[in-house]
C-alpha cells in the first residue's frame, strides 16, 4: 500500500502547484528554500515525509539552471529523509531541444539532465508535452507524458465555431502534434517549410498546404522567442488566411517575445500555465493562458492509486 500523498512545490511555478495540490486535496507539503550569499541553495523540508508518495512539483524554466539545481536539491533531500516514492513533477523539461547530436562536440543535453534526475533520487517522472517523444527514453525510470491538447482544443473549438480551420505544423518535426489536433477538429492540415541560418533565427518560411478563406491554427509545443510563430503567421496570411490564431503548451517567452507576438498578426496566442510569468495575466487582448492542473492533478491521484494514466485520454494518445 502506497503511504501518503504528499505534494512539494518548487519555486518555479507556486500557482500552478497550489492548483494541482486544491485539484488533488491535498495541502502543500512545507518546504523552505534558502538562498546564501554566494548563490548556493539549501533546502529543508519541514515536515515529515518518511514513506510518503511525494510528488515534486518544478518546472526547468528560466532561469532554468537554479530552478534544475533546486529540483535536484528537493529530490536528494527527499531521499535522505525517507520518502516512499519521489515523482518528479515537471510541467516544463527544459534543455528537452538538446535531445541529438546536430553536429561534432555537442552534448545531448536532455540525457544529462535526465541522469540528474534520477541520480538525485526520482523514482519517476511525470510531465507534459516532452519536445520529442523519444526523451521518455532518457529516462531509467518509468515517465508518463502528459498532453495539454484536450485542454487546448476546447477553447479552440469553442472560438471559432463553424469556421473552416485549417491546422498548421510550423515545422516538419511537429506534423505529427498538427495532424493529431487536425484529426480531432475535422480540419485541414497545412506545413510551414521553415529554414534557420542560426538558432532562434528564421531566415525563409514557405506553407505548403491550401490555407486559403481558412482559420489557421499554428500548433506547437512551445513558443520561444516568438520568431517563429510571428513569421509563419505572416506567411499563412500572405497566403490568403482570413486570420491566425496560435496553440502552445509552454510559454516560455524568452527574449523580447511578450513585446514582439502583441505587435503581430496572430490573433490570440492560446498557452497552458505550465511556465510561470507575475508579469502576464491569464487572459488580454492577444492572450488566453489555460490552466493544466486538473489535469495533472488528476493525473498524480492515478499513480497514487496505481491507476492507468493512459486512460486519462483515450484515443488522445494517438
Amino acid at each position: 500500500m502506497r503511504g501518503k500523498l504528499s505534494i512539494i512545490a518548487g519555486r518555479s511555478n507556486p500557482k500552478l502547484a497550489t492548483s494541482i495540490a486544491k485539484s488533488v486535496g491535498v495541502e502543500l507539503t512545507a518546504c523552505d528554500v534558502r538562498r546564501y550569499s554566494d548563490g548556493e541553495l539549501s533546502v529543508e523540508v519541514m515536515e515529515n515525509v518518511r514513506g510518503h508518495d511525494v510528488f515534486v512539483v518544478q518546472s526547468t524554466s528560466s532561469p532554468g539552471n537554479d530552478h534544475l539545481m533546486e529540483l535536484l536539491i528537493i529530490l536528494d533531500a527527499l531521499r535522505r529523509a525517507s520518502a516512499g516514492r519521489i515523482t518528479a513533477v515537471l510541467p516544463y523539461f527544459g534543455y528537452a531541444r538538446q535531445d541529438r547530436k546536430t553536429k561534432p562536440r555537442v552534448p545531448i543535453t536532455a540525457k544529462l539532465v535526465s541522469d540528474l534526475i534520477v541520480t538525485a533520487g526520482a523514482n519517476r517522472v511525470l510531465t507534459m508535452d516532452l519536445h520529442a517523444g523519444q526523451i521518455m527514453g532518457f529516462f531509467n525510470v518509468p515517465v508518463d507524458n502528459l498532453y495539454a491538447r484536450p485542454v487546448l482544443l476546447n477553447y479552440v473549438k469553442e472560438h471559432c465555431g463553424d469556421a473552416d480551420i485549417c491546422i498548421v505544423s510550423p515545422d516538419a518535426g511537429g506534423v505529427a502534434r498538427a495532424r493529431a489536433y487536425a484529426k480531432r477538429l475535422n480540419a485541414e492540415l497545412a506545413i510551414i517549410d521553415k529554414r534557420r541560418n542560426n538558432p532562434n533565427e528564421v531566415a525563409e518560411m514557405n506553407v505548403v498546404g491550401d490555407v486559403s478563406g481558412k482559420v489557421c491554427v499554428i500548433v506547437d509545443d512551445m513558443v520561444d522567442t516568438g520568431g517563429t510563430l510571428v513569421k509563419a503567421a505572416d506567411a499563412l496570411l500572405e497566403n490568403g488566411a482570413t486570420n491566425v490564431l496560435a496553440c502552445c503548451t509552454h510559454a516560455v517567452m524568452s527574449g523580447t517575445a511578450k513585446e514582439r507576438i502583441p505587435k503581430s498578426r496572430i490573433e490570440k496566442l492560446i498557452v497552458s500555465n505550465t511556465v510561470f510569468h507575475s508579469d502576464l495575466p491569464d487572459s488580454n487582448e492577444w492572450l488566453e493562458r489555460l490552466s493544466v492542473a486538473p489535469l495533472i492533478g488528476e493525473a498524480i491521484k492515478r499513480i497514487h492509486s496505481d491507476d492507468s494514466v493512459s486512460l486519462l485520454f483515450g484515443s488522445e494518445t494517438n
